[in-house]
């Protein structure tokens, strides 16, 4: 029979551990202690007034270590943070021994807005060293994650108003129920059969009450000064009552409350260049401000004044607008931004066959527009009449309708129409209004269906997509939670910089392996 090694878990042991020697050359923890010990971070002191009074603070430089590398380990709250510190010998080591409690963490985390600012563009000065951006292209996406929000909370403030007066008349409704049953002696009679092992009844239906009330107070809180939310269409969005700058966003898995990170990252070696979190969707209403930021750090990094006029930017589809497309132009950038349509057009997309392709939809200029009678007279001769102005996303522009008759028995309808329903039995012109003299949304157009433009889009997705992977699957860094778009800014460069110092990790190792061979080898002889 065989016999196995005795074990004791209850044997008390003395370890001997030096905590310089847990930190080991070539990985994460190494790099970022390396990396931080490099920084300049008196911007950090701003905010500590001890010179003469008070306790001594944990240093910012060991506050960062001990942030940066458990967030690179997917532990993202201040108290499982404060864990950690206890309990793991690696980040006892960033940490210099030190045991700082989850408010302290917090702290520091939420109030260093324009520190980590600085922080982020010193990250990208070490990678600038390193040779690991080349500036040549860059690729933008936005990443939406989770806020620490719900989005049970998620409504419009007219619809709020209805659900408090719901809440309400419920809770008037429920404790007067509640008053009936504790009268009933039917109802005391079971309740002492079952107290044991359900408890007290009445005790359970009083936490009820309180839960409505809570609810009730909260929403009366935030409807005192809430007033209606615009989204980039200037139209109403819904708000939430718990973080009301986060947004409703749509995700791959379905509809989330969260912030939308995005994220320009280089070609080189998806280094990310400029981050910005914001509390909407679309990427659209984001672009001038990560154009600025993505020159100021380039500019910061490189020295030069113009350092993306060779460079060419490749944009999502979520980017894609004539404003955005103006900015590009007026600043001298070179971009690809598709528009939304752009995969349809594609040949090789799903699968048809070229000449398949060629039943291409009527589109504006196949109209002749008549500016006397202020019509327009499509490719089968007939007549489609104003019917006013109308909003179509971020445009306003003029509406044109054809007749149902006309429509009816039309040989050309189905290169005229999508798909012909009751509630689309006709065709339906919507000419926007053009702010510019370039209309250059129709010139991308013919540039993204260019197989040359194709090609060289293709590219984003190597680019900027396993970017977000590295964040928030390999890293765990997959939700926010902070509240409020300044705090989720932070917590999303953070995520960034943890990324960033990933990608040091090669360059830096194999140097000072090298430095650590020669130095062998100088002993040995």
């Amino acid at each position: 029979m065989a016999r196995y090694k005795e074990s004791n878990l209850t044997q008390g042991q003395f370890l001997t551990v030096n905590l310089s020697e847990q930190l080991i050359i070539g990985t994460f923890e190494w790099t970022l202690n390396y990396l931080i010990g490099k920084m300049d971070l008196s911007s950090f002191d701003k905010k500590y007034n001890n010179d003469e009074k008070g306790a001594c603070a944990y240093s910012p430089g060991v506050l960062l270590k001990i942030v940066l590398y458990c967030y690179s380990k997917g532990i993202l709250t201040s108290r499982k943070i404060e864990e950690a510190c206890r309990i793991n010998i690696t980040i006892k080591a960033l940490a210099e021994d030190s045991e700082p409690d989850h408010s302290t963490i917090a702290e520091f985390i939420s109030t260093n807005s324009e520190a980590v600012k600085e922080l982020f563009v010193q990250v990208l000065m070490q990678c600038q060293e390193l040779d690991l951006i080349t500036g040549e292209m860059f690729a933008g996406d936005g990443c939406k994650l989770s806020s620490n929000a719900s989005k049970e909370w998620s409504e419009t403030v007219e619809k709020l108003k209805k659900r408090k007066e719901k809440l309400d008349k419920y809770i008037k409704k429920i404790i007067k129920r509640h008053r009936e049953l504790d009268k009933s002696e039917e109802v005391k009679k079971k309740q002492k059969k079952y107290i044991k092992t359900m408890g007290d009844d009445k005790e359970r239906r009083k936490r009820h009450v309180k839960r409505i009330e809570k609810r009730l107070e909260r929403l009366n809180e935030f409807l005192k000064t809430a007033e209606p939310k615009k989204g980039v269409s200037r139209d109403e969005i819904k708000t939430n009552v718990t973080d009301p700058e986060s947004a409703l966003i749509k995700s791959p898995h379905g509809y989330i409350q969260g912030y939308n990170g995005i994220a320009v990252a280089d070609s080189g070696n998806q280094v990310i260049i400029c981050a910005e979190a914001v509390g909407f969707g679309t990427e659209s209403g984001s672009f001038p401000k990560m154009l600025d930021s993505l020159k100021e750090n380039m500019t910061e990094i490189t020295g030069k004044n113009e350092p993306l006029k060779k460079a060419m930017y490749l944009g999502d589809t979520g980017f894609f607008s004539e404003d955005n497309l103006q900015e590009a132009a007026n600043r001298g950038i070179e971009v690809i931004i598709p528009d939304q349509q752009f995969r349809q057009r594609d040949p090789d997309f799903d699968g048809r066959k070229e000449e398949n392709k060629k039943t291409d939809k009527f589109t504006q200029e196949d109209f002749t527009y008549d500016k006397k009678q202020n019509i327009y007279i499509c490719p089968a001769g007939k007549i489609l009449t104003h019917k006013g102005r109308a909003k179509l996303r971020n445009n306003e522009g003029e509406r044109y309708h054809a007749s149902v008759k006309d429509c009816r028995g039309c040989s050309l309808i189905k290169k005229c129409i999508k798909k012909r329903t009751a509630k689309n039995p006709i065709k339906r012109l919507y000419v926007a209004d053009q702010k510019y003299e370039e209309n250059l949304s129709a010139k991308m157009r013919d540039k993204i269906d260019d197989p040359a433009y194709r090609e060289i889009y293709s590219r984003r997705q190597q680019i900027i997509e396993p970017v977000f992977a590295d964040i928030t699957y390999c890293k765990g860094m997959d939700r926010f939670t902070l509240r409020g778009t300044q705090k989720v800014d932070i917590q999303w460069k953070l995520y960034c910089i943890v990324h960033n110092i990933g990608k040091c990790i090669n360059s830096i190792g194999s140097k000072f392996s090298a430095k650590q061979r020669k130095k062998k080898i100088k002993k040995a002889i």
